[in-house]
């Protein structure tokens, strides 16, 4: 890291400056040219605003400062102010008038000089009676510290607040404990969340605040809640907070993806990774302090005390006052299934780990014999089945590095982020939250430790180079066999790793309705078992990577193709769709020959005059209104006619105002409207609410499959999503001469994935080399936006 300012030998002290935004500025600057460390800053920063707020307190006092005291709270009261940080302020005074003439000099000269400003002016009694009634308030005040003034009276109003939070704590700390719930809640974990928030996040700094509260409120926590590693990790993440705000400008917490790089360059670190690594380590060490000290303060307001006697659960464990620990007589070096009981009793009660067996653990656990004992790998499945209890007690284990000792492949996904926006979770936390899903789905397969099992590991080739699908079942294989698993199980997880994406892949980018969809799979799966632990480990997957990686439309799709896949695999006859039979209103349509856009919930039926062009024409019309395609056909209509059939899903939930969809249809087919104008205005105008593609590493591929399907070319192309993109890929394809007979829309994040079934202009599939290469060649053009103005790929 960078070390002082060689330019400014005194560190910026001295003299009062004239303006503390510009003093701001200065600092940051050096940060930005490595001359002072970001962890240096806070401190560099509240020394100036003490000199610049003291020169002004002089000022608007005249030089008669008795009777008032101008108090420092909450983290500038500590001497730490982030580049972003407000001024929080008090100002106090005996009620002998004059105050708001004082007030208004001070806080009109801060904002003037454009620093945020959070304060306000009290009495002695004032401030303690605010203090009593409001816990942000008193949490602020906790922290205060003179910046200029009447010493004396600011010692009383801290004193009171003092003893009032002490002599209250049993009314502020079960709030102040919601407070965190609550926080944890809205706002993750540090140690997890790709996009952490440093302030409020779990780990992060507002419960380090929250813990300095407690010991204050309960003497006995301080040595936890000031120690060394707890210290050290408040430092770096406040360092990390230091180097966001010099970077982006702004007084954001939120540590995102297109952040990371140059974050990382100011802590320095060789990249993200690295950056995240350490953000999460130290998450971790707050987070496990946390918990220790909210556990003991619990205890010690119930007034409970410690049991008499353990109450054993099971040979070497014990309930030892609401947690789990080893008995007295536990020797854990002579049983290597103790730990695995251990982590397994406590999920199964919701209950903590006692922190003194898990240092007997750490110091003693014996090497895991090869293969497992049976007794062993059943516990472990056992710990696997306890749904969202599992996450908590893995993590006290991997705070110690004792889950590595079960799985030593452990520690190449241990922290590791996914560099996309599609992922809420590093990769670790990730698979206990597909185990945690996965564990609902038990009823519904024969094999319940097969697929708990296959969650666990499905995404664990992800720590390696290469496809982690094909890594991680090498992995799923050597993991499987050290367990004890039979070879035919041995084989199913390696299947399950291997072919995790089969299902989710297909059901969303493939034609359901094309008989081969649900051969090809059919034969990848071979079994009905398999096909069912695969369709289970689907959702679990897909609800444990993010929100938008489940939807009752996607559950739909799944649950299609594991059906059709089910008959083939049952030997039954899976075949084309029934032909398209219009509805009276279609039918009417249909006879009109017009024009007609028609909306029923999130389907959009467009009839029209067979021409080309017409489905990238109405995928544009969509665009105009915020509609995301997610599928689309075209169907025989009658003579002349075509009817297609769109799946929207319109942005920010607002339904469009489907007749003016239709008019801009209608503009688009006369060459009225220019839908490249109209898009770009678009793209301007919500070009703010996302991320700079370069950041989020998406790629741009595109294949064509010519054996999958028997009816069509399977064109894929992935690229960076952006506004219109299906219009400009289909009115590509279409002024080449292709005809789309189908469209599926796959997102993730800010990348999409677009699947066409293409026949060529003689309604044949796209075959030969030349031809392949033409097509791959026009849509690597239309993805990188290489367009002239009126919209044809160059």
């Amino acid at each position: 890291m960078a070390g002082a300012d060689v330019n400014d030998p005194d560190g910026g002290r001295g003299a009062a400056p004239s303006s503390l935004r510009a003093e701001r500025e200065r600092l940051a600057a050096q940060v930005t040219a490595r001359r002072l460390a970001p962890g240096d800053l806070p401190a560099r920063y509240a020394e100036a605003a003490d000199r610049y707020l003291g020169a002004l307190f002089e000022r608007a006092t005249k030089g008669k400062a008795r009777g008032f005291a101008l108090l420092a709270v909450g983290r500038y009261g500590r001497g730490e102010l982030s580049p972003g940080s407000d001024l929080d302020l008090v100002l106090l005074h005996r009620a002998r008038g004059g105050h708001d003439r004082v007030a208004q000099s001070i806080w009109y000269a801060i904002w003037d000089d454009g620093t945020k400003l959070d304060h306000s002016v009290r009495t002695r009694g004032e401030a303690l009676a605010v203090a009593r009634a409001d816990l942000k308030a008193i949490l602020g005040l906790l922290d205060g510290r003179l910046v200029a003034g009447d010493e004396r009276l600011a010692a009383r109003v801290l004193d009171d607040v003092a003893g009032a939070w002490r002599k209250q704590a049993v009314t502020f700390l079960p709030n102040l404990g919601s407070a965190r719930e609550q926080r944890h809640h809205e706002a993750g974990e540090l140690a997890f969340l790709l996009e952490p928030d440093l302030k409020q996040s779990a780990g992060g700094l507002r419960d380090v605040d929250a813990l300095r509260a407690l010991a204050m409120a309960l003497p006995a926590l301080a040595p936890l809640a000031t120690s060394g590693a707890l210290c050290d990790a408040e430092r770096f993440v406040l360092a990390a907070r230091v180097a966001l705000q010099v970077r982006t400008g702004r007084d954001g917490d939120r540590l995102l993806l297109q952040e990371q790089d140059e974050v990382a360059d100011l802590l320095g670190f060789a990249d993200a990774d690295a950056l995240m690594a350490a953000v999460a380590e130290a998450g971790r060490t707050v987070t496990a302090t946390s918990v220790e000290c909210w556990r003991r303060a619990r205890t010690m307001l119930s007034g409970e005390r410690a049991g008499d006697a353990d109450l054993a659960l099971a040979p070497g464990i014990v309930l030892r006052d609401g947690e789990i620990a080893l008995a007295p007589d536990a020797d854990p070096a002579a049983d290597s299934t103790l730990l695995v009981r251990i982590a397994a009793a406590a999920a199964q009660r919701n209950a903590l780990v006692e922190r003194d067996t898990l240092d007997r653990l750490e110091a003693a656990a014996p090497a895991v014999p090869t293969p497992w004992p049976a007794e062993l790998r059943e516990a472990f499945v056992s710990l696997l089945g306890t749904g969202d209890a599992l996450v908590p007690v893995v993590e006290a284990l991997d705070q110690r590095r004792l889950f590595e000792r079960l799985i030593p492949e452990w520690s190449a996904v241990r922290h590791r982020p996914q560099r996309n926006a599609y992922h809420r979770y590093t990769v670790d936390r990730h698979l206990l939250e597909a185990v945690a899903r996965a564990s609902e789905h038990v009823a519904d397969v024969d094999r319940p430790d097969l697929l708990l099992m296959g969650a666990l590991l499905h995404d664990l080739g992800k720590g390696h180079e290469g496809d982690h699908s094909e890594v991680g079942e090498e992995l799923a294989t050597t993991i499987a066999r050290r367990m004890g698993f039979e070879e035919r199980d041995v084989a199913v997880l390696s299947c399950l790793v291997a072919y995790h994406l089969v299902i989710p892949e297909f059901a969303t980018r493939r034609d359901l309705d094309d008989p081969s969809t649900a051969r090809l799979v059919a034969k990848i799966v071979e079994n009905r078992r398999t096909l069912a632990l695969l369709t289970a480990l689907t959702e679990a997957d897909s609800r444990a990577t993010g929100s938008s990686a489940w939807s009752p439309w996607k559950a739909e799709l799944v649950a299609t193709l594991s059906e059709r896949v089910g008959r083939v695999l049952d030997g039954l006859p899976v075949g084309a769709s029934a032909p398209f039979v219009p509805t009276p209103e279609q039918s009417e349509l249909l006879a009109s020959g017009r024009l007609a856009l028609r909306a029923t919930g999130r389907r959009v039926t467009v009839v029209a005059p067979d021409r080309i062009g017409l489905f990238s024409a109405s995928a544009g019309a969509l665009a105009l209104h915020r509609c995301n395609v997610r599928r689309a056909t075209a169907v025989a209509g009658t003579p002349g006619m075509a009817v297609e059939v769109f799946d929207v899903e319109p942005q920010f939930d607002r339904t469009p105002d489907w007749p003016a969809v239709e008019r801009d249809l209608a503009a688009l087919l006369d060459g009225s409207l220019d839908i490249r104008a109209r898009l770009a205005e678009h793209d301007r105008t919500y070009a703010r609410s996302r991320r700079p593609v370069s950041a989020l590493r998406p790629e741009r591929r595109i294949s064509v499959d010519n054996e999958t399907s028997e009816i069509a070319s399977i064109v894929e192309v992935r690229a960076p999503d952006r506004l219109g993109l299906l219009y400009e890929i289909t009115a590509a394809l279409a002024s080449a001469g292709y005809d789309v007979e189908a469209a599926l829309v796959d997102t993730l994040g800010h990348e999409v994935i677009d699947t066409f079934y293409l026949r060529g202009p003689d309604g044949a599939k796209v075959a030969g080399e030349d031809e392949v290469k033409r097509v791959c060649d026009t849509l690597e053009r239309v993805v990188r936006g290489e367009q002239d103005d009126e919209g044809v790929v160059r």
